[in-house]
């Protein structure tokens, strides 16, 4: 297939930006935004052939050795495999019961998924605003947003570098209140040692396609510590059925019973075995994953280090940050030239395609339409509007790869910079 038959299809994919970011207007790219992120080899086509052949191909033993194995590298008592991360979302906000009226803190910084699994529960997300260094949630902007509605925090490791956890942890222990942490960016990160997805009540993961780790395109996992709600949750996730109380042969009085879970209805959000079976084979390249993110996230640093306008990525000492994107800031007034000028000519004459994350999601217009204003959180939307985007970012990327995204930052800044 030619070049230009390749972007029309990624232009025209029933995705849209979920699935590709290609576009058909005859720049020539040196450095393109790749929607895969991670490396498939022999050890995933085996596992998937294999796989293939079982009796059952869904909710099997592959599902269930993933999850141990998940369960094992985040330090959590369980793990249970879901369909995406929205659905992991979704399954435990309905595992912590949130209902109309309850108020659920979070960040605007982030996939619009974080804010859906809080609506469709009837309650309303507050946003507090990010600190712009790391762009996570600002611990200090959470506690004056808390009111006698709050029931929850959803916090969202933004990047691959996780929220400063210990004072988020202290408020809500103070108001007595759930934390959910949203880790799509965040497999196998740290901070001060301890795994996202642990320290909250709730973790969830996403394994879609630009993932650090990826389940053939789509996939997730909740993370808990609770007896009470990972009981919820397996069932929750499964439809709510479970056995008959009185069950005396395995059809009597029939297959299965359905039961109100928390007050909640279940879905089916079931992950299949074969994506089980090649999330294994990717838990186990995971640290190697991770660590090419990272070796690839300081080249890029000490490559840019020092240009005028331009900020690379803020490490926090306490956190191990693994670079699920890789987030370059420019400053308008330093520079002397808008974020968006920078943009085009790094794109168009230097070949190297850039992509933003995230806009405020009070700013769409869903959210509009439930009345929320437009000027929420000035340093989310500074940072979104004025200052971010994000280079190629991927382990399969090589010296000349990462050496074009280097000269291109630092030619487009000499280009459009005063």
């Amino acid at each position: 297939m030619a070049e230009k038959d390749k972007l029309a299809v990624g232009k025209e994919s029933e995705g849209g930006i979920t699935s590709s970011y290609s576009v058909d207007d005859g720049v020539v790219l040196k450095v393109p935004y790749s929607f895969f992120g991670s490396i498939y080899d022999e050890a995933e086509e085996q596992a998937l052939l294999t796989t293939m052949h079982e009796d059952s191909l869904t909710m099997g033993p592959q599902v269930q050795k993933f999850q141990n194995g998940f369960a094992k590298m985040c330090g959590t008592k369980y793990a249970f495999a879901v369909s995406n991360c929205t659905t992991a979302m979704c399954t435990a906000a309905a595992a912590m019961g949130l209902k109309p009226g309850d108020e659920v803190i979070t960040t605007p910084n982030t996939f619009i998924a974080t804010s859906l699994a809080i609506v469709r529960e009837g309650a309303t997300p507050v946003f507090a605003d990010i600190d712009p260094r790391t762009f996570n949630i600002d611990p200090s902007k959470i506690e004056e947003k808390v009111t006698n509605k709050t029931k929850a925090i959803f916090v969202v490791h933004y990047g691959g570098q996780m929220c400063d956890m210990d004072p988020i942890m202290e408020i809500a222990k103070k108001h007595n209140l759930i934390v959910l942490e949203d880790c799509a960016h965040a497999p196998g990160a740290e901070y001060k040692g301890r795994k996202a997805g642990s320290i909250g009540d709730f973790g969830c993961f996403s394994f879609h396609s630009l993932k650090n780790i990826t389940t053939l395109g789509e996939g997730g996992m909740i993370t808990c510590n609770s007896d009470v709600y990972a009981e919820r949750i397996d069932k929750i996730r499964c439809m709510n059925n479970v056995n008959w109380e009185n069950q005396t042969d395995y059809w009597l009085p029939s297959h299965f019973d359905n039961r109100m879970i928390n007050g909640k209805w279940g879905n089916n959000f079931r992950m299949t075995e074969c994506q089980g079976a090649v999330g294994v084979q990717q838990l186990e390249k995971l640290e190697m994953l991770n660590a090419k993110r990272i070796e690839n996230g300081r080249y890029i640093s000490e490559g840019i280090k020092g240009i005028k306008g331009v900020t690379p990525v803020y490490e926090d000492p306490n956190c191990k940050h693994i670079y699920h994107l890789y987030t370059v800031c420019i400053e308008e007034k330093e520079l002397g030239a808008s974020r968006d000028d920078f943009m085009r000519v790094l794109y168009k004459e230097e070949g190297v395609q850039g992509i933003l994350h995230y806009q405020p999601t009070y700013e769409f217009s869903s959210f509009q339409e439930l009345g929320y204003g437009k000027h929420l959180c000035p340093n989310a939307e500074d940072f979104f509007h004025r200052r971010e985007f994000n280079t190629p970012h991927h382990p399969r990327l090589t010296k000349t790869d990462l050496d074009n995204i280097i000269e291109g930052i630092k030619n487009t800044a000499k280009k459009v910079g005063k």
